[in-house]
């Protein structure tokens, strides 16, 4: 016998959990995930930063929607899951079009002096610093607390989660979906896919045309902290024309390449070679050499064409809602993105202007 909801989301990563949150209190929400823990590839392996300048125009309007709940998540029963740390870029000079390009149309940011970026981050080398400028605002998420936080408030709004479920068939009679998974059969008018790199995958097993969406690889290294320095306080530090990053991590020196190479959707890890030159990228700008990697590991971060989420319901059948492509802004957005969500799937208005709302909307990728 197949067990019915009002809303049936396919995903337990930050999108679908934060999603079917904020919809549990007035609807019976089903969050269907393919592994046995949730949030365990791209939510789980998020060096998450709030940085509100981060995206296109777009993105920024969700990142400034986001910031409220980040910074006062009572609505999940949190304090705040921000602490400072800033975002810093830095340009050779062959890199300050790039810097420029950043900060056109930017709020809060403040150009810096090759000698106080230095300052910031003293193991800069001078030569690797033509200009740069600063996000004093950006602060560091506490990634595992701000999304146990919406699954907390999921269960106790009578939500439930179901594990080791994956989707094998998904079809449509009436005005009802019909979801086959090796826990059992799933009803519901309105599905949610919410499944980030596989987001594609659900839409063709449902009949849909697949809107393009690319998962990408983004790798990441724990270096030891250089000896003689206090690095606790400093900020991220990126280059301009995103070719590495840089971030304290709990003692730890969190180094990525910024690498984004198009895969098949996969439980991802970290390629030695990528890695290796994005380290030594990254070298080049740093009075340090790599001795040893601590940890290294790798995500998905899924991206639409025009590098937009995308979030609505199709254009090419009814109760098929898209939530997907948030690319590396999932989780600064997320607060954002699950509200919106729950205010469609429930016919609620949305605080989110028009002009936003039809940058995510998925006809325009139909």
């Amino acid at each position: 016998m197949s067990k019915t909801a009002d809303i049936i989301v396919i995903g337990g990563g930050i999108a679908g959990i934060g999603a079917a949150a904020m919809m549990a209190s007035d609807a019976k929400v089903i969050v269907l995930e393919t592994e046995d823990v949730i949030g365990s590839h791209s939510t789980g392996r998020s060096a998450a930063i709030y940085i509100r300048n981060y995206g296109n125009a777009t993105l920024r309007a969700l990142n400034a929607a986001s910031e409220p709940l980040l910074q006062n998540p009572e609505k999940i029963g949190e304090t705040s899951v921000l602490s400072p740390r800033g975002e810093m870029l830095v340009a050779r000079e062959e890199e300050i079009p790039e810097l420029e390009a950043y900060l056109n149309g930017a709020e809060g940011i403040e150009r810096l002096s090759p000698a106080e970026a230095i300052n910031l981050f003293p193991l800069l080398r001078e030569e690797a610093v033509a200009a740069a400028a600063i996000e004093r605002s950006a602060q560091d998420i506490d990634v595992d607390r701000l999304f146990q936080a919406f699954a907390r408030t999921l269960r106790h709004a009578g939500g439930e989660i179901i594990t080791k479920a994956p989707v094998t068939a998904l079809t449509r009679a009436g005005s009802v979906w019909h979801i086959k998974t090796p826990q059992g059969t799933f009803e519901a008018p309105i599905v949610v896919n919410a499944a980030g790199g596989w987001a594609d995958t659900i839409a063709r097993m449902a009949g849909l045309k697949p809107l393009g969406l690319t998962p990408m690889r983004r790798s990441a290294a724990l270096l030891p902290a250089p000896d003689g320095y206090d690095i606790t306080h400093w900020p991220l530090v990126a280059s301009a024309s995103e070719t590495w990053y840089a971030k304290p991590e709990a003692g730890l020196l969190m180094v990525s390449p910024a690498d984004e190479d198009p895969v098949e959707a996969h439980d991802a890890w970290a390629d030695d070679m990528v890695l290796a030159e994005g380290l030594d990228r990254f070298e080049q700008s740093m009075k340090m050499t790599v001795t040893r990697v601590e940890r290294s590991w790798a995500g998905l971060r899924t991206f639409a064409p025009d590098r937009t989420p995308v979030v609505g319901f199709s254009p090419q059948t009814e109760g098929f809602f898209w939530l997907a492509g948030q690319g590396g802004y999932g989780i600064q957005t997320s607060p954002a993105l699950s509200q919106l969500a729950a205010d469609l799937c429930l016919g609620r208005d949305s605080t989110l202007g028009a002009t936003v709302l039809e940058a995510l909307s998925p006809a325009r990728l139909s």
